[in-house]
Order: C-alpha cells, then structure tokens, then sequence
C-alpha cells in the first residue's frame, strides 16, 4: 500500500503545503484556515459528511436538525424566514431574480452587481435597467448606489418588477438602505439585496445595519465570507409579504444540488450559534485591533487606509473590510498583492488598480495584526523600478475609465445568451455585440454584459487591467472575447 507521500494528489499537496506555510492570512473563507473554530468543531470533519437518512433531514423538505437550524438562524440574523444554501450566494441570486420576473420584465439593478446577477438574468429572462453607484476619485473605487437614483429608476420604469443592489461592495461600502428600502417599498416593489460581504453585520451595533434590519424582502449573505463557515455555506432571509415563498424554494430546489452537503450545512449552523454567543465580544475586539492597527500603518507612509472622511453623504464603511491605498509607494495594487505574497508571507483578498483588499473576521487576532504591520513596512521600503510609478502616473490618465459608463444594450442578456456566438481578438470587437461576460475577477463586477455593445473605452478599460497584472474573465487567449456572430 502507498504511503501518502506516493499518492499523485495536487491539490491536497498544495493545501496542505499552504497550511503549512504559515501565510498571515486576509482572505475568506472567515475561519481562517480553521483558527476561527474550536478545535473540538473543526476535527473530524469527513464525520460530517452524510446523506438523507433518518434523522438528518432534507435540505429541500426539512421537518427536522435542518427546519430548527434555519428557524434558529432566522432569530439570530432578524429575518421572517431563513434558508440555508450550498451553492453560495450565487444561487440565491438567481432564485431571488427569478422569483420575481418573468420573461421580458424589467428588473432595477445597480451596475456594480456581481457576475451572478447576470447568469439570473439570463435564466429568468428579464431586461435589467441599471443604476449606477458614485464614484470615488480619491481611491478609484464605486461607492453605493444613492435611493435618489433609485427614485430616478422607478419614476421612469414604474413596471419594473423589482430593484437589487449590492450592500455592502467589495471595499466594505455601504449604501443607505434605510432610504433605499423606504423608497423601493413606497412604490410596492420588493427589494433584493446581495449582501454577501455583510453576513456578520447583524452581531455587532458597532458595524452598519443589516439590510434585514429595515425589512429588504430577500436578503443573501455569504456566510463564508465573513463568518466561521466553510466555503459555499451562505443564507437567503426573506422579509414581509411581497416575495412569493413557494417561488424561492421551488427555485432554490432547481438550482442547488440534490445532493447538499451536511458539512457545509452543519458550518452555517456552527458560524450562527459562534456569532449569536460570541459575536458582540469578539467583534469588539476586532474593531479594537483593527483601530489601533489603523494608527499605526499611517504613521509608516505611503499607505491610505479607506475610511468614512473619504466617503460620500450617506455612505458609510464596514470597518472590519481593510482597503488601503498603494499607489503612493508607485506601484499597482496588483504589485503590491504580489510582493506581499512571494517575498512577506502575506495573503490579502483582492487587489485593483490602486488598493489591496484584505477581509478581517473573528478569527484574527493581535499577531494577525502585528505581522500585517511589520509586512507593510517592509513592501514600503522596497525600492520598486521607476517604470512602476510612471506606469501608475500614466494610469491616473485612465482613471474615468474606472467610472463605469452607459452599456448600450441592443440585446437582452437571455438574447445573446441564446445567439450565435463567435470568438474573436478584443482589439478587432469595437462595434459588436457581446455575447459573454467580461469581469476582473475578483471583484467579479462586469465590464460588459451580454447584449451590449463593445465600444473603445471598454476595450482600453480591458487591456489596460491585464496589462497592470489583473485577471479579466471571459477574455480567453490571445485576448479574445465572444461576440454574437
């Protein structure tokens, strides 16, 4: 028999390899390579993985350990009702929109909606009308969506059907949902919120509100992402009486498997029962560390660290989402992350243009914190090549590019879904009609999508990422895209 070391395993060798490296790690999924859970709940996890037997229930019909587990997230979390995905928040994106369009409705969604939005689009077959959040040139970065364009959109399309927005974005950005919620409600419209990054919001009153707190009728949140869950683990709350439940779960049982897994299951479970118990406390303490890690990385120079005195009227910051400004030191955020990573043993979520992001959760403590600093100063002192900052001063000449424009669409996302595609060189696309979706990833926000037309600012907005090092979905070798043929 082979020893484990014989056995041609790449990816548990690379795991494991990486677990043993001890990176500082800034990215979800929140428990951190497991430090955010009791030892006693993180062993033995292959125990977990069971099937629909007696006595464990069925995700798509619970009666029982899973009925409970739900009811008793939906207390924690402030919701009517609460269902457990293992598909992501992905999934629940798609039952959301189709739940409440049909075919050809039109549907209000803010432009900075992740790439999932467009696959429900797709399956749903609705038209999406967008708003567009502001923009921040001090970091090159969307803020929210403001319910003065949200009142805009619905004065002018009264027959949409619905309005979704992303609460909080990426960078920890939060939009006034109360006035959003207000607003979307007063014309009887339900509203869908993708807060994906704000599973934790609900346990601390030091961080902004939950969007369950002003009653958005669905509410998705990635539990993995913030909480001491595993990877793919997220929720959907439903609020009031507008969205049709039967709908969802008919929805939801479409488009998860069949076969959902109990250890993604059983960490939804594990991270609600942590944050109901522990939540105020060890947020507390991470909002400490985090604050008195702010002061200090601002006395080393070169670094801004994104925070409310930065941010527009009525948008405020999940302070626990650490975005910090890079591009004083002359380099990309892109080189940064890289840097970060080969040569400091640092891991952070993202990176763009101009920023790294980096996730913070229960799971980090003071060393945590610590090592971040002494990485940080190290990556200021590196001498980095001039042609970087003439690289970033050349940059700042595309900055509007980063604002995102108009997409004219002349095709519905289903329509060019369903046509004839052909791939073609981007440089040769200008005038066409996009028939995928073109997203640096991460964040995942399209640059285009299907149905609309591909013009020169896009193309230049495309190359100029992939030449600062960033990754752009849907754009294949050679620098080719689909097009509708």
């Amino acid at each position: 028999m082979k020893t484990i070391k014989e056995y041609n395993l790449p990816i548990y060798n690379y795991l494991r390899k990486y677990a043993k490296e001890d990176i500082n790690v800034f990215h979800m999924p929140g428990h951190k390579l497991s430090r955010g859970i009791p030892r006693e709940l993180s062993d033995d996890v292959l125990k977990l993985d069971v099937t629909e037997i007696d006595g464990t229930d069925n995700l798509h019909y619970p009666e029982g350990i899973i009925k409970e587990a739900q009811e008793l997230a939906a207390r924690a979390f402030g919701a009517d009702r609460t269902f457990f995905l293992v598909n992501g928040s992905t999934c629940g994106i798609q039952a959301a929109i189709m739940s409440v369009c049909t075919r050809g409705q039109k549907i209000i969604i803010g432009r900075d909606s992740h790439k999932s939005v467009v696959s429900g689009l797709i399956l749903s077959g609705a038209k999406p009308i967008f708003v567009y959040p502001e923009y921040n040139s001090k970091f090159g970065i969307h803020e929210g969506i403001t319910a003065q364009s949200i009142e805009n959109a619905l004065s002018m399309n009264p027959d949409a059907a619905a309005v979704l927005i992303t609460r909080p974005n990426y960078y920890g950005i939060c939009s006034d949902i109360k006035n959003i919620a207000d607003t979307v409600h007063s014309y009887g419209k339900p509203l869908i919120v993708d807060e994906a990054h704000g599973a934790h919001l609900s346990f601390s009153p030091l961080l902004p509100p939950s969007a369950n707190q002003y009653n958005a009728d669905v509410v998705i949140q990635s539990a993995h992402k913030t909480l001491p869950a595993v990877t793919q683990g997220a929720y959907l709350h439903l609020n009031g009486p507008l969205i049709d439940i039967d709908k969802i779960l008919f929805n939801l049982a479409m488009l998860q498997t069949s076969s959902p897994s109990y250890i993604v299951m059983t960490y939804l479970d594990i991270a609600r029962e942590l944050m109901q118990t522990e939540g105020i406390q060890r947020l507390k303490y991470l909002l400490d560390e985090i604050n008195i890690f702010n002061g200090r990385v601002s006395e080393i120079g070169g670094y801004k660290v994104l925070s409310g005195k930065y941010l527009g009227i009525n948008t405020i910051q999940d302070p626990t989402r650490l975005v910090l400004n890079v591009s004083r030191l002359g380099i990309s955020g892109f080189q940064a992350e890289a840097t970060l990573r080969a040569e400091l043993s640092t891991q952070v979520e993202m990176a763009d243009y101009e920023n790294i992001v980096l996730i913070t959760t229960i799971a980090d403590k003071r060393r945590s914190f610590e090592r971040l600093y002494e990485s940080l100063s190290k990556l200021a002192q590196i001498p980095f090549d001039k042609d970087c900052i003439q690289q970033m001063e050349k940059k700042r000449e595309f900055g509007e590019i980063q604002k995102p424009s108009d997409g004219f669409s002349v095709l519905s996302p289903y329509e060019a879904y369903a046509a004839q595609k052909e791939q073609k060189e981007l440089k040769s696309c200008l005038g066409r009609i996009c028939a995928g979706v073109i997203t640096p990833y991460p964040p995942g926000i399209p640059i285009l999508y299907p149905g609309e037309i591909i013009d020169g600012e896009k193309i230049s907005y495309i190359e100029y990422i992939i030449d600062l090092g960033g990754t752009v979905n849907g754009v294949g070798n050679n620098n080719s895209v689909q097009v509708v043929k």
